[in-house]
This record gives structure tokens, C-alpha cells and sequence, in this order.
């Protein structure tokens, strides 16, 4: 206590006492900051929404009426989605050729490469591959580089319904090159299954041209549809072909081209 009273040091003793009254000058004043700081801050939360002048609180906003227009239904940005019927080309095109359950249409044009006595071309709009003028300059594919397949849309037929086999020629190179799925070339036969006997083929009568080139991508396939209407077909009798339709049964189908593998399927001509 006596050190509080007289301070201990080289220096005179007023020097500590000036140096004591600085310092409680300093605490004197943080103190009055404090108080004044919380009576502030008290004094702002006491009011209970009302300002200074003790006016009343601010009325709560209440919505408006809601609109009477149609709600902004579209996502942002991008494009939209076509109405119906708008796409003229592609939604049209699409649906020309397809027939039931998505099996090739009927209303198909007489193929100018098949056999001119109950066949029909459905076209080729399906596949890469397009058909080319006989002079086409591009080279033709190599058989060892084609596959063949030969298949029918359905399994079974009904007595009215007429049999759609599809030709599908693929290129294993990648090379762009054509390939003659004319019926002088690629000759499609059919045949009833329990005679083995050949009731029609592509070669028979044929009322275009022999050789019908179409054009195959590299990796890629061309694809050429067929309807029969079930009926005979005979080499002899071009003139005057046969009118009965064949009889219900299983029938074979072969695919055969110089140089290929026969490519087979089947299909069953059922019952009335």
C-alpha cells in the first residue's frame, strides 16, 4: 500500500502520478463509450415499431388481386417445342410410308428393279443408303466386304395381309461404295417350305431395269423393302401371270447374289 501512496522508482514521484491519472482518464472514458452504446441501442429496440415521435407501426402490405391472363407455362430460354402439326417435313414425311404398328406402308410404288408381277417397292427413306444412276461413278462394293440379311416385318400373316420382307445390304469397310440390289443381281426367292418348291422370285418377269444400284456408307447399310401379294409368279407366263393367290403355309425366303452367302428367313401365311 505504501508504493500506491509514494511510487518507487528513479524517477520523481509526480511523473508516476501524471502517468496514473492518464491511465484512469482512459478507463473513465471507455466506460461512458459503453453506457452510452447500450442506452443507444436501448433505446432504439424500445420504441416496439414505432419511430421517434411514437407514430404507429407500418400497416403489413397485403398482396393485390391476382392476375386474370394465362400463367407463363413455357421453361425459359432455348426453343420451343413445335405444335402439332407444324413440322411440315419431317412429321409428315414419317408417317406417309408407316402402316400399322409401325410396319412399312402399303401405299408403296411398283419397284422398277422386282419382279413386275406381285411385288412393290416401299421405298428406301428408312436407311442411309439412296439409289443411284446406273453410271454412278462410285466403285462398287466388294462382296467380301457386304454382309446380307433377308427379313420378314412379322412372323405371321393374317389371310388379308400381304407378306413385307426387307433386304439390308451392310458395308463392313469404311469405304463409301454401291451395290446392285437389282433382281437380275440380287435375286429374292420364295418358297413353299413343304414342297420346297418356288412359288416366286424377283427374276421372273422383272418390269424395269435388271441392275439398281444404291449407295452404302462406310460402316454402314442400305435397306430395300418388299410386298408380295401372294401370289405365284412363273418366267412363262409373263403375259397372262397366275391369279391364284398361294396357299397358307410356312414359306421360305433366299437371298442370292454372285459371290454372297444365301441369306434365308421365314414366315407362316396363317389360316382364315
Amino acid at each position: 500500500m505504501g508504493s500506491l501512496r509514494n511510487p518507487v522508482g528513479p524517477l520523481p514521484s509526480s511523473i508516476y502520478w501524471r502517468r496514473r491519472a492518464v491511465l484512469a482518464s482512459v478507463v473513465a472514458l471507455l466506460a461512458l463509450l459503453a453506457v452510452w452504446t447500450v442506452s443507444s441501442g436501448g433505446g432504439r429496440s424500445s420504441t416496439n415499431g414505432k419511430g421517434g415521435a411514437g407514430r404507429d407501426p407500418v400497416k403489413s402490405i397485403t398482396p393485390g388481386p391476382s392476375g386474370t391472363g394465362p400463367a407463363i407455362s413455357q421453361a425459359p430460354g432455348g426453343r420451343g417445342e413445335p405444335s402439332p402439326g407444324a413440322g411440315g417435313g419431317a412429321g409428315t414425311g414419317a408417317g406417309a410410308g408407316t402402316g400399322k404398328n409401325g410396319e412399312p406402308g402399303g401405299g408403296s410404288t411398283t419397284d422398277p428393279g422386282t419382279g413386275g408381277d406381285g411385288a412393290a417397292d416401299s421405298g428406301d427413306a428408312s436407311s442411309p443408303g439412296r439409289q443411284l444412276p446406273a453410271d454412278s461413278p462410285l466403285p462398287t462394293c466388294a462382296p467380301a466386304s457386304l454382309q446380307w440379311e433377308v427379313k420378314s416385318v412379322k412372323n405371321e400373316y393374317e389371310a388379308n395381309e400381304k407378306p413385307r420382307l426387307e433386304l439390308i445390304a451392310r458395308n463392313t469397310s469404311v469405304t463409301t461404295c454401291k451395290v446392285d440390289l437389282g433382281p437380275k443381281q440380287a435375286v429374292l426367292t420364295i418358297l413353299q417350305a413343304t414342297g420346297t418348291k418356288a412359288v416366286w422370285s424377283s427374276s421372273d418377269c422383272p418390269t424395269g431395269a435388271g441392275n439398281v444400284f444404291f449407295r452404302v456408307p462406310g460402316q454402314g447399310e442400305t435397306k430395300r423393302s418388299l410386298e408380295w401379294d401372294r401370289k405365284p409368279s412363273a418366267a412363262s407366263q409373263c403375259q397372262s401371270p397366275p391369279a391364284d393367290a398361294v396357299t397358307p403355309d410356312t414359306y421360305v425366303v433366299e437371298v442370292k447374289s454372285p459371290g454372297m452367302p444365301v441369306a434365308r428367313t421365314s414366315f407362316v401365311l396363317k389360316q382364315d
